[in-house]
């Protein structure tokens, strides 16, 4: 084969790399994990079960009402008797209990739903991930092919300068050595991409195609250091979770003061008790109602401690916001610095790949010229890999830097990727 021949096939192989074929889009994997992933619907069926407590804490100011029937047999006079009774009762006055409470279930709610969105947004985060090494470790396969198609052509063409006494038989076996070289990388490239695509499997629930590129930036990313702080604190899901939960807490308070107030509500009940006894048989019946009132007098110190105590977790709740809003900001500092480290490191390797092309390409056509050695072509086409490779990480990183500096502040969601 001649040498322009193989240049060409080097080119149209530099070029399906730097153009990978079109495939599954990360938005279709965010979609599919949405739809699918059993953590995410273990998370939503949780706060489904959450929201049902305020409706619980509303029903104790609303009006109940039972129904209570026994029968059996007197055997000392000798009859059968039995009584049944329908009683309601309609709370007029808590004290408090019922409003404290239902404030307490809809900050714990509130906290729920913050929670939902971590959670939402963690499995985001794993799905970027995977796509990312998924998607790298099918360029790092398809880098080691094409890098074992290069030389097959480099092998037969020194094999070809060896006949004509133009090359060694030192220059075939070192050309020779770096395709088996490639060969056993190719190997290690496929091995560890079936173990990735057997995670993305896992967190995204199907199973993996030929990945398309994802776009060079997520939507809704801030434009500023100063911008990412602040919507870090008024979007960070566990920050706004802490928040809710201190809510929460300070309700607690007033429910457990509540303990120790009065309390008024109006009760009635209506009933029949009957009596058989040979052929007497007697059903009175009883009716009443009233207003009752309930005031703890003395309650062993108990009101008073679950007050502390209250008062004690709401403390801890504040310190927990507190550090929640510096943790928050700290995730945020260091994604923004991940990915400003990664921009950079993806512009110098794009760098670095294009040079390395052309160093190859400037030696194969020197070699033609018995201006260049052997070695000197395996080392440029030892360079070209691990800038090609270089590259592509740099890529990944950068997506993956993407998505935490979008979780930090909050905003790590579909949206994000379409």
């Amino acid at each position: 084969m001649s040498k322009g021949a193989v240049n060409k096939r080097a080119l149209a192989l530099l070029a399906l790399l730097a153009t990978p074929a079109s495939g599954e889009t990360l938005a279709q994997a965010v979609d599919q994990a949405y739809a699918s992933n059993p953590v995410l619907a273990a998370a939503r069926a949780r706060q489904e079960s959450l929201a049902e407590t305020p409706e619980q804490a509303r029903a104790g100011g609303r009006l109940t009402a039972s129904a209570d029937a026994a029968g059996g047999y007197d055997k000392f006079d000798y009859g059968k008797g039995g009584a049944a009774t329908v009683s309601a009762d309609l709370p007029i006055w808590t004290g408090g209990r019922v409003s404290s409470a239902v404030r307490a279930a809809q900050g714990d709610v509130a906290a729920g739903a913050e929670g939902l969105r971590d959670t939402q947004a963690a499995v985001l985060s794993d799905v970027v991930g995977a796509y990312a090494e998924l998607l790298y470790d099918q360029q790092a396969a398809d880098i080691a092919r094409a890098d074992i198609e290069l030389l097959d052509h480099q092998v037969a063409e020194a094999n070809a300068r060896y006949k004509l006494g133009k090359a060694t038989r030192t220059d075939v076996a070192q050309l020779e050595a770096q395709r088996a070289s490639a060969v056993a990388t190719l190997a290690d490239a496929e091995a560890t991409l079936a173990v990735t695509a057997a995670g993305y499997r896992a967190t995204v629930g199907s199973d993996p195609g030929s990945l398309a590129p994802p776009p060079a930036t997520l939507a809704t990313l801030p434009v500023g250091l100063d911008q990412a702080r602040d919507r870090t604190l008024d979007s960070n899901p566990l920050y706004r979770q802490s928040q809710r939960v201190a809510d929460a807490s300070s309700a607690r308070i007033d429910a457990a003061r509540a303990n120790g107030a009065p309390t008024v509500s109006l009760g009635g009940t209506y009933g029949y008790d009957g009596r058989i006894t040979g052929d007497d048989h007697y059903f009175p019946r009883a009716a009443s109602a009233g207003v009752v009132l309930h005031v703890p007098i003395l309650t062993g110190g108990l009101v008073a401690s679950q007050v502390r105590q209250a008062r004690a977790d709401y403390r801890a709740a504040q310190f927990d916001r507190d550090a929640a809003a510096r943790e928050a900001v700290r995730a945020t500092e260091s994604a923004w610095a991940g990915m400003q480290g990664a921009r950079a490191q993806l512009s110098a390797n794009h760098d670095r790949t294009v040079a390395a092309d052309l160093a190859l390409k400037g030696v194969r056509a020197e070699y033609g010229f018995d201006l260049r050695s052997t070695l000197d072509i395996l080392v440029a086409d030892e360079s070209l890999r691990a800038a090609q490779l270089a590259e592509a990480r740099s890529r990944s990183d950068l997506l993956i830097q993407q998505a935490a500096l979008l979780r930090a502040v909050g905003a790590l969601d579909r949206a994000a990727f379409e």
